[in-house]
């Protein structure tokens, strides 16, 4: 049994869209009927018809724009990441430790080194490096930093990207998560800790977790699989944690410790906000789903190793 990301209801048999691959109801089975956006290209899915004399080659640029729109078309190579934003994300992340922890390491510049710390660490010391704002959010601090925010990523992730879109989704996340960064070692700086370096995903996830709260308050979770508890609680307590371990943590609090904390609040307070201004205009999720597949538990969720 899966619920239908249409109409909400739940079907014995549901149908999924070989187009959008979301999951739909015999009565919004068809692309025509849940408005898929690969509607536009049911004629031409592949762009197999295009013979490439059409007016757009004459343009300058054309060939190349057409190049691209058959990449990304439905059937082209990065056709799949229309509607799984999620797992690139998931990808770079991980293709972003390994380079971290191996490939680096390998070449002479282990973890901590200036060039290490340039590519990957948004530092209050060099924020004028501005390719850190976005590579930050996908390196991590280590494996239990990345494990975390990618079981966290993996369980909400997809349903709020298929409640968004692809582009508002990443838009998102990448926004959200530049803000948790820059949050983080602009509040660092104003009291008394001018160096200081953030990296991780936290800060984004804790987005996607606000606007989720903010959809569906009551939707239940499992904390680290075990405990369950409405969504909302899950999110605040992490707030409320964050609170008292991140300004703690300038006054040499014990729950500071090595984790951005500020990056978390920054974060959620993002996800909180843009939740409010679409909650009118987007259907509340009933359930989580296992990797945008069927009915699944919420990951843990934990916050992030992310200063250090």
């Amino acid at each position: 049994m899966a619920e239908c990301d249409e109409c909400g209801r739940y079907e014995n048999l549901p149908y999924q869209c070989r187009r959008c691959g979301q999951t739909f109801c015999s009565e919004h089975r068809l692309p025509e009927n849940h408005s898929c956006p690969g509607l536009s290209e049911w004629n031409d899915p592949s762009g197999v018809f295009d013979s490439g004399f059409d007016d757009s080659a004459n343009e300058r640029g054309g060939r190349a724009k057409s190049v691209v729109n058959k990449a990304t078309s439905t059937g082209g190579f990065f056709g799949y990441f229309r509607g799984n934003m999620t797992y690139l994300f998931l990808g770079l992340m991980w293709l972003t430790f390994l380079f971290q922890f191996l490939v680096f390491p390998l070449v002479g510049f282990g973890s901590r080194t200036e060039l290490w710390n340039a590519l990957f660490v948004l530092r209050s010391t060099h924020p004028e490096y501005v390719w850190t704002w976005v590579t930050s959010i996908f390196a991590h601090g280590g494996f239990q930093h990345i494990a975390f925010n990618s079981i966290a990523l993996y369980f909400f992730g997809p349903v709020v990207e298929q409640r968004l879109g692809g582009k508002k989704y990443a838009a998102l996340f990448l926004g959200a998560g530049i803000v948790a960064g820059l949050a983080q070692i602009g509040s660092s700086f104003a009291l008394g800790d001018p160096v200081t370096g953030v990296v991780g995903a936290s800060g984004a996830i804790m987005a996607i977790m606000g606007v989720l709260t903010v959809l569906n308050p009551g939707l239940k979770v499992y904390l680290y699989f075990v405990i369950p508890m409405p969504l909302w609680v899950l999110t605040f307590g992490f707030a409320i944690l964050s609170v008292v371990a991140g300004f703690g943590s300038f006054g040499g609090g014990v729950l500071g410790g090595n984790v951005a904390h500020i990056a978390h609040l920054a974060g959620l307070v993002v996800g909180l906000v843009y939740g409010s201004q679409i909650k009118g205009s987007q259907r509340a999720p009933q359930s989580l789903r296992f990797g945008g597949g069927g009915g699944g538990p919420g990951g843990p969720g934990g916050p992030g190793r992310g200063r250090f």
